[in-house]
């Protein structure tokens, strides 16, 4: 049995999030344990001994409990430092504009993207009710504002945090995903052609394909 456990459904972009992670630092010996929002498996007592607020994903190494995903996302770089991707870059500066661009993505662009996401694709799925059109429109326009920045940051830089792939840029990705090809929005990119072209590579990386595929295999399972 793997030591590593990760618990969720991967359409959920948190899940996907650390399933990426893992795949950059080449870590497969580990073991996804569904736990389906739609069934209310995540409401389980023994579930929330793992996560008490009952969301996915959690993630267990051995005897030791974490989650929030993006909290995973850093112990996994920091625990296979040594190998894969060079998630934190290279140096301390390079480590701390990481998490600048990590905090970046959590308390602006994440919001925004997710309400969106949300309104167009899961209202009806999980609150049983039509899109909130004015919800969607205000969040575009909020969104809009920050795609600038970003556009002005990939200006002068390949990646957000400089010119290496790091955990920044990939934090970003499966949430991207769904705004861009679950909701399609994906004209808020290709009408920035620097934002546009960070999202091009970042999602053509071997580790999102390989998520892609765990993604399309859940798919086929519930059909």
């Amino acid at each position: 049995m793997a030591s590593l456990m990760v618990y969720g459904k991967a359409y959920s972009a948190n899940v996907t999030r650390v399933l990426t992670t893992l795949a950059e630092k080449n870590v497969d010996d580990y073991q996804m344990v569904p736990i389906d929002l739609l069934t209310g498996a995540n409401k389980t007592p023994e579930y929330l001994k793992l996560q008490p607020f009952g969301q996915i994903p959690a993630f267990q190494d051995g005897d030791f409990t974490l989650y929030e995903s993006r909290a995973i996302a850093r112990y996994i770089s920091d625990k296979y430092e040594g190998q894969g991707t060079a998630l934190f870059g290279k140096t301390v500066r390079d480590k701390a504009l990481v998490n600048q661009w990590l905090e970046v993505e959590s308390q602006n662009y994440n919001p925004c993207v997710w309400k969106i996401v949300f309104e167009c694709v899961f209202s009806q799925m999980f609150e049983g009710r039509p899109t909130n059109e004015a919800v969607v429109k205000e969040q575009l326009e909020k969104l809009e504002k920050i795609l600038d920045v970003y556009e002005a940051q990939l200006t002068h830089h390949k990646y957000l945090a400089g010119d290496l792939f790091s955990l920044a840029d990939l934090a970003h990705i499966p949430v991207t995903n769904n705004l861009i090809n679950v909701a399609k929005k994906g004209e808020l990119f290709a009408s920035r052609k620097h934002l546009n072209a960070w999202w091009d590579d970042i999602s053509s990386r071997p580790s999102w394909q390989k998520v892609v595929q765990i993604m399309q295999a859940e798919q086929q399972e519930q059909k």
